[in-house]
């Protein structure tokens, strides 16, 4: 049996997702940190969308006991992938001389460590074709003080993605990375967006607005998609602003903006 699998699918967008391609009659197989969340999530969708498959299995993405605990009961089963959502994340937002050693990695393994495990994963375990989504970020596009450990990975995903799909330019395997800008999902993250003022309300976008946008993208083959119109403007200015004036921008709106990770 084929699946396509959602890492942080118990997250706002992790969810969107699953409901948009239960809807697109995909079998799901989930992964997040919370049993009760991803169980929840099994009994909810096939009772909604009656032609689907769910599966789960909890895994903290930062232990590799529970990462090749996942890949061995997906295997076990003679599960199929053919698609691969990488959608768990997490975001730290500070001057980089206030992480401890335990942010850094956890950041790292997180936000791009994990991506390049399961897309591995999901090459050796694919079916007749592959698809994949990578979530990457707005904020991978340039370099951004007082948060770069976080936009520096988002922008390897972007590296590393770009590269993988030219390996795999003559095998039968779609690679597509989104590249939001906000997205309304959290509490938390509303109100940081409303903070923000014109420039938050502009960039930001609803959960199925951008997936909807990234699943299109992903059907087309397209490498990147930036959902929102005000977001692709963003994205040309850093291509014709220089790197030194775009930080003295970032930094001054960044510099008394911190926030701590949150992950699914």
């Amino acid at each position: 049996m084929n699946f396509s699998i959602i890492t942080g699918a118990t997250g706002v967008l992790g969810k969107e997702f699953a409901k948009s391609l239960a809807e697109r009659n995909e079998n799901l197989f989930l992964t997040g940190r919370s049993e009760e969340k991803l169980m929840l999530l099994k009994e909810e969708l096939p009772a909604k969308y009656k032609n689907i498959a769910v599966d789960y299995c909890k895994c903290d993405l930062t232990i590799d006991a529970d990462k090749n605990a996942l890949f061995n009961y997906f295997s076990l089963k003679g599960y199929k992938v053919n698609g691969l959502y990488l959608v768990a994340g997490a975001d730290t937002r500070k001057a980089f001389t206030k992480f401890n050693q335990n942010a850094i990695s956890f950041l790292a393994r997180v936000n791009y460590e994990s991506a390049l495990s399961f897309t591995k994963f999901a090459l050796d375990n694919m079916g007749a074709e592959l698809k994949i989504l990578v979530v990457s970020s707005l904020t991978g596009i340039t370099p951004m003080p007082y948060f770069s450990e976080y936009s520096s990975l988002k922008g390897a995903l972007i590296s590393f993605f770009t590269a993988l799909r030219y390996e795999l330019k003559n095998e039968p395997v779609k690679i597509t990375i989104l590249t939001p800008g906000s997205i309304l999902t959290r509490k938390d993250i509303k109100e940081d967006i409303k903070k923000q003022g014109l420039q938050g309300k502009l960039s930001s976008k609803t959960p199925k607005y951008v997936v909807n946008k990234a699943l299109k993208a992903l059907d087309k083959n397209k490498k990147i998609c930036v959902p929102g119109f005000y977001n692709k403007l963003v994205k040309f200015a850093t291509k014709i602003t220089p790197t030194s004036l775009q930080m003295e921008i970032i930094s001054k709106k960044l510099k008394n903006l911190e926030k701590d990770a949150f992950s699914n």
